[in-house]
């Protein structure tokens, strides 16, 4: 089951994290991944460690938010590789205010990364898609700030709102081509961004930050990228061939049972 062979996916923000999980468990199951990063180097190391587990996997430098770049790279992951069955749109920015301190600068980053790189990106996957007639996937990553207000995450709370509604106009739109479109949205997890962030803001006190942060889930702990990229791994698979236009929370409870 959630077999991958044959299957080319791209995923974006592959280097590190969620998305570095996400492009190992996929190759593991038989995908050819090709890593889409700001940050080459990351993905290529990534992409090393793909390889020298038997898999296949490529890297490409890209700026998800720059149109141009996008077209560009799926032009050559076409050539690469001959189309495209999956892609997941992982690659996001953090980003902590308000209405009142967020600045219009970092609204349009937000923007830039967090809404039109999903844009660019669905938009070239649906392209290559509709060429080759057989359907293909598209998963977004959201948050549970797309469906809750959280303090001091109004530009972040918007853009992941954002990729909520993306998700449903797509998987609407391309029904009759096959293409399903979904999105997960996880709480807390425990990435290297999660370590950077508190070494930063609380030096010293670093484990018990990380302890408060785990206890806002309800099951007691931050999730792991692995099983983020479980969840993706089902949903990108044939055996979720019925399912289109969904938003699944993977959050320890937190949406439903923080009260």
């Amino acid at each position: 089951m959630f077999e991958l062979t044959d299957k080319v996916a791209v995923i974006t923000g592959g280097g590190s994290g969620i998305g570095e999980a996400i492009a190992k468990t996929f190759a593991k199951n038989g995908a050819t991944v090709h890593i889409l990063e700001l940050n080459a180097s990351n993905g290529e190391k990534v992409v090393e460690s793909i390889k020298a587990s038997g898999g296949k996997a490529f890297s490409h430098g890209c700026n998800v938010a720059d149109n141009e770049s996008v077209k560009s790279v799926f032009a050559q992951i076409e050539a690469l590789s001959g189309k495209i069955n999956i892609t997941v749109n992982n690659a996001g920015i953090a980003h902590i205010g308000n209405v009142e301190n967020t600045t219009a600068e970092d609204l349009d980053k937000i923007y830039a990364v967090n809404i039109k790189g999903v844009f660019n990106c669905s938009q070239q996957s649906v392209i290559q898609m509709k060429k080759q007639g057989k359907g293909g996937v598209i998963l977004n990553m959201a948050s549970v700030a797309s469906v809750l207000g959280l303090s001091d995450r109004f530009a972040y709370s918007m853009s992941k709102g954002a990729v909520v509604t993306m998700t449903y106009s797509i998987a609407k739109d391309y029904l009759a081509e096959k293409i399903r479109c979904n999105c997960i949205g996880p709480a807390r997890v425990h990435t290297p961004f999660v370590d950077g962030f508190l070494a930063k803001n609380y030096p010293g006190k670093e484990q018990e930050m990380f302890e408060k942060l785990s206890a806002t889930q309800p099951i007691g702990r931050m999730g792991t990228p692995d099983e983020i990229a479980a969840l993706a791994l089902y949903l990108c698979s044939d055996e979720a061939a019925f399912i289109t236009g969904s938003f699944y929370p993977i959050d320890g409870g937190f949406i439903t049972l923080n009260t």
